[in-house]
């Protein structure tokens, strides 16, 4: 992004002094897909004078001041320019530095003082679907809004003094009015209502979408039972075929036994009792094959009867398991999205706290970490300067009139003065001094020095007044300017 360290030019001047209508901008889209750099177009009226330092910002629906910017691109200035001409502009925001969330933005042009001079209409920084329904207020209609609000603000001040001129006189008015106050906040509450109630009633459709899905594949699943009872209808009337056939045969032996009569009265037609038997016994067996063949029909009439019984049982059986399995999936469901609640709720705040002390060991290291360089950069330049002067002293011409002494007297050589032929004659004083220095301690953040024997608290105390806590959220700080920033970013919440 082409934006620079400084901070654009902000002001605290509210919405009521700003000029929407001088910078329009064009062919705002309602949503962009998130990860592409976006394209903003406006048009600079007549009415507005454009200076260096003017910039564009993206902001967040609801803002109150320009302070509250979530990214912002140095407005470009035209090449050409006069009083009057309506010119054409664009510019252009890096995917890196917009918003990764779904609330509803929009561009607004700011000049060098602040003073918001256009904004454009809310957009979303989404994926497009087919649902999306956005309703936008023109500028006209905001207007007449704000006009509204100060006809009721100035209606409501009027009603404050003719209550407090009527107080005196009767009380019930005044309880009428805290009653209707307590109305309007329960009004206020049941727009929330509805307002979840709308987005339980998209979560319901996208439920209901579900369970069509459901009932589409139980729709596959019936034909299949379909297509199987079809089978097991074409098993039964093979079965019928079956019996119609043993039928048939039934007739074929009534047939036979009255060829066999007729043999038996040509061969002895003495035997007319006989024949006359077998004609009974034929008769008999004609009223066994009516008799069975009723109860055939009787049988198949019945057969259907209960087939039509068992589908219906069937159907019935379907639609309770249908609505059994639904309940048990929106059960589990819900089950599920209970689950991971719970879950979420659990890492985030097991990563808040993880955060947090982590964040406070990584300042407390660099604190040291930078306090233990400069000391090793400090102890580098004093043994730097230690080596010069001791090779100074041996290189001058009357040292070694001053310092002939017996070698029995020779002290012994410290490893800086191995070197040296008479070794270092400030070695003795340096290490009389080091040992009659007293210790001390030093400030890490001020590098105040104390005496070893100020008691740990105080040092305690005096380290701590450096660093500066929060009022609203447990961040230290070393800087005063960055505390005061701070400080400020929380009280625009």
């Amino acid at each position: 992004m082409d934006e620079t360290l400084d901070e654009p030019p902000t002001s605290a001047v509210f919405l009521d002094n700003c000029h929407f209508s001088q910078v329009i901008f064009n062919n705002v889209e309602k949503f962009y897909i998130p990860g592409g750099d976006i394209t903003c177009f406006y048009t600079l009226t007549q009415h507005i004078t454009p200076r260096r330092k003017d910039w564009v910002g993206i902001f967040r629906v609801g803002w109150k001041t320009t302070r509250e910017y979530y990214t912002f691109m140095w407005a470009p200035f035209p090449s050409d320019l006069s009083g009057d001409s309506i010119v054409q502009q664009q510019i252009q925001f890096r995917a890196y530095y917009l918003p990764k969330d779904d609330e509803y933005y929009q561009f607004c042009y700011v000049d060098e003082e602040g003073v918001v001079r256009g904004a454009s209409v809310p957009f979303q920084f989404r994926a497009e679907t087919e649902d999306d329904i956005l309703v936008v207020t023109t500028q006209g209609e905001v207007e007449e809004i704000e006009q509204q609000n100060k006809d009721l603000v100035k209606e409501n001040k009027e009603l404050k003094e003719s209550c407090l001129c009527l107080q005196k006189q009767n009380l019930g008015l005044q309880e009428e009015l805290r009653l209707a106050q307590e109305k309007m906040k329960e009004l206020e509450g049941e727009v929330c209502f509805l307002q979840t109630g709308n987005l339980e009633l998209r979560r319901a459709q996208e439920l209901q979408a579900g369970e069509m899905n459901s009932a589409q594949m139980n729709l596959a699943s019936i034909r299949e039972q379909n297509i199987k009872l079809g089978k097991e209808n074409q098993e039964l009337q093979k079965g019928l075929e079956s019996l119609r056939s043993s039928c048939e045969k039934l007739e074929l032996e009534g047939n036979f036994l009255k060829e066999e009569t007729k043999r038996l009265t040509e061969q002895n037609g003495c035997r007319e009792s006989e024949l006359q038997q077998f004609k009974e016994h034929n008769q008999e067996v004609s009223s066994e094959k009516e008799q069975l063949e009723s109860r055939l029909k009787t049988t198949l009439d019945h057969m259907d009867q209960l087939q039509s019984q068992v589908l219906n049982q069937e159907k019935e059986m379907e639609n309770l398991l249908r609505m059994d399995h639904d309940k048990t999936e929106q059960l589990e469901h819900l089950k599920e999205e209970n689950r991971q609640l719970r879950i979420t709720l659990a890492e985030q705040h097991q990563n808040h706290d993880i955060t947090k002390e982590l964040e406070e060991k990584n300042h407390l290291f660099q604190l040291l970490q930078r306090k233990k360089d400069e000391i090793e950069e400090k102890n580098l330049r004093l043994r730097q300067e230690n080596n010069e002067l001791l090779m100074r002293l041996s290189e001058s011409p009357d040292y070694s009139a001053r310092v002939a002494v017996p070698s029995a007297q020779v002290p012994t050589r410290s490893p800086e003065s191995a070197d040296l032929l008479f070794g270092n004659p400030y070695y003795n004083s340096l290490e009389t001094s080091a040992v009659n220095m007293p210790p001390v301690k030093k400030c890490p953040l001020c590098h105040e020095v104390f005496s070893d024997d100020i008691a740990p608290r105080q040092y305690e105390d005096h380290v701590r007044s450096h660093i500066l806590d929060c009022p609203f959220c447990d961040e230290t700080f070393e800087d005063k300017q960055v505390y005061d920033d701070h400080v400020y970013c929380h009280s625009l919440e």
